[in-house]
């Protein structure tokens, strides 16, 4: 849903979610240099995520995850992957596996942080988490990070056995960043092989590098995640190529042509986002491709609400709805 030459930007935004919009204000009033984006706060984006991991707690939650955290073989002589594998202790194999991508728009965050959400979802359902950590942007463009999630995907099929997995059930899925690299991996397996993924949860993805919706037009400075944010991450990524008429399928799906063929696929964002537009039309064209889409369009949401403000009413009911999903997806003859 690009906006169309001669058509005008919504003068109105969406207002936000009562309990989000406190929360966004606080935010802001505390981190106002935090409205834009830049080359140089780059490194201290980066130093709270490094922070962060320095202190990160007992993943095995007490002994309920076994955790191991393997480097895995690159695509094509790629630099080593690291990955966080947890698996709950007491569920038996072969297990789900739920292959988890961080968001970050490309350029920041960690695979090993971040996570409660997911491992939540991740023992309910007695799955292996799967968590990699890909190269990032600007030092490493595009295809580093989708050529990273793919190998790191072969390797954990082909372990299956080793990692009491079933290669037959596994469930792509991630957030912002994550979401377009999980959205690129299904057309990357579709496309080249690879394990028949059983599904794809994308929350709030990056799918279009164009950055000029009338979603992005409309809310633009009135959430986390702004134009500002969303160019610097598809920048960084693609260089000169960001907007242009020759950007990959595989970098930013809403480029693709061909949506048909994909496995079930769960979407969900925010009415007062950014990235609202584009995703309804990727899940729109899903469905004209005669493709299974579950999309859910939170009021008032913005960009990683649920794990902004976690215990918001309206981030509890979206966690609900992916894993009721999920439950869906797993049960199904």
């Amino acid at each position: 849903m690009n906006l169309e030459p001669g058509k005008t930007v919504p003068a109105t935004p969406v207002p936000l979610d009562v309990e989000l919009q406190v929360a966004y204000d606080a935010y802001m009033a505390e981190e106002p240099e935090l409205a834009s984006m830049s080359l140089e706060m780059l490194p201290g984006i980066r130093a709270e995520v490094e922070a962060a991991v320095a202190v990160l707690g007992d993943v095995s939650r007490g002994g309920r995850f076994t955790v191991s955290q393997p480097s895995v073989p690159g695509l094509h002589g790629d630099p080593e992957i690291p990955l966080l594998i947890c698996t709950p202790a007491s569920a038996p194999a072969p297990r789900p596996a739920l292959y988890y991508i961080h968001g970050g728009g490309f350029f920041c965050n960690d695979h090993r942080t971040g996570l409660d959400q997911f491992l939540d979802t991740a023992e309910r359902f007695g799955a292996t988490l799967i968590s990699i950590g890909y190269r990032l942007a600007p030092e490493h463009p595009y295809p580093a990070q989708i050529n990273d999630a793919y190998a790191g995907l072969l390797w954990a099929a082909d372990h299956a056995d080793e990692l009491g997995i079933d290669p037959e059930r596994i469930v792509v899925m991630g957030p912002s960043a994550g979401g377009g690299l999980s959205a690129a991996l299904a057309l990357t397996v579709r496309d080249k092989g690879g394990p028949r993924l059983l599904g794809q949860l994308l929350m709030s993805p990056m799918l279009d590098d164009r950055n000029d919706s009338a979603s992005a037009m409309q809310m633009d400075g009135i959430e986390f995640w702004n134009r500002s944010y969303n160019l610097f991450g598809w920048s960084a990524l693609l260089g000169v190529l960001q907007g242009g008429a020759d950007v990959p399928q595989y970098a930013a799906p809403a480029r693709a042509t061909d949506l048909a063929g994909l496995p079930p696929a769960f979407l969900d964002v925010g009415s007062a986002e950014c990235l609202r537009d584009e995703v309804l039309g990727y899940t729109g064209r899903i469905w004209q491709a005669g493709g299974r889409a579950e999309l859910h369009v939170w009021p008032g949401g913005i960009h990683a609400f649920d794990r902004e403000v976690p215990e918001a009413r309206i981030s509890k009911a979206a966690v609900a709805a992916r894993r009721n999903w999920l439950q869906r997806l797993l049960t199904a003859d």
